[in-house]
């Protein structure tokens, strides 16, 4: 009689451990991180310090120690060169891949303004150039331009292309370069006005009505049409099982050879 209860016992309680592992996994997998990106956390957010010393991005709309004007500004003396090269890269890595949707946009909308001149034959030109990098790898990049003196929103909408639709944690996490070259303002006006070169990127909490974020169209490693290469995680449906019921299979075995083997133990 003993033995019976024992045995009971040692059932259910191995039958609450599978339903503690099968209801817990998801909830723990699931944990938001706001800096994350997710199906429902799409949009990375540019933050930076006021001269753009250091430029970073990440999925949190909230940052503290970002510029509090909301914007980083890079002045030049007169007759310099207004030219800059940085990048904006993500302030910690992935904690798990990045899918996007094969048929998706990523959008980007920044905003900046520049002092400059105008190119000439005898001067170095580069007009606005933003790289969209993956990793250390650039997948896409165009040019704008710009008017000087006056605040410009880029928006640029790039098709999500076969080596874009997987970003892979602590080596690919995407990051944007900005490159812009021009002389510096001149003529008789900088008489009168300030003729200083400036090149200004405006941050995600900016209070001057610009928009500065990027949109990535997230979808779950286990959606159907998420692509990996040749390395892509198996979902639900390809592998046959309903969510959870492997891990329901691995646990509910474990208790069957538990049970078994208590059983062994008391007919010896």
């Amino acid at each position: 009689m003993k033995a019976m209860i024992g045995k009971r016992i040692a059932a259910l309680t191995l039958l609450a451990v599978m339903l503690i592992a099968v209801t817990g996994a998801p909830a723990s997998a699931q944990a938001a991180d706001a800096k994350q990106p997710s199906v429902e956390n799409p949009h990375m957010h540019i933050w930076g310090t006021d001269n753009i010393g250091q430029c970073w991005t990440h999925f949190d709309a909230n940052e503290t120690t970002s510029a509090v004007d909301g914007y980083g500004e890079k002045e030049f003396a007169q007759n310099q060169q207004v030219d800059v090269n940085f990048n904006c890269a993500m302030s910690e890595s992935f904690k798990e891949d990045m899918y996007l949707n094969p048929n998706g946009t990523i959008r980007i909308d920044v905003g900046v303004y520049v002092q400059s001149g105008d190119c000439s034959d005898t001067a170095e030109c580069q007009e606005l150039r933003i790289s969209l990098m993956k990793g250390s790898t650039v997948v896409a990049v165009n040019e704008f331009a710009t008017n000087s003196f006056e605040d410009e929103q880029v928006i640029w909408e790039i098709p999500v292309a076969e080596n874009m639709t997987r970003w892979n944690k602590s080596f690919e996490e995407p990051q944007l370069q900005f490159e812009y070259s021009k002389p510096n303002p001149g003529g008789l006006e900088c008489i009168v006005f300030d003729c200083t070169g400036v090149f200004r990127l405006y941050y995600s909490n900016n209070q001057d009505g610009m928009n500065t974020e990027i949109l990535f169209p997230v979808i779950n490693a286990s959606d159907p049409i998420a692509v990996g290469g040749d390395n892509a995680p198996p979902s639900a449906v390809e592998s046959g099982l309903l969510p959870g019921f492997g891990l329901l299979a691995g646990v509910g075995s474990l208790a069957i050879g538990a049970v078994a083997a208590s059983r062994l133990r008391h007919e010896d």
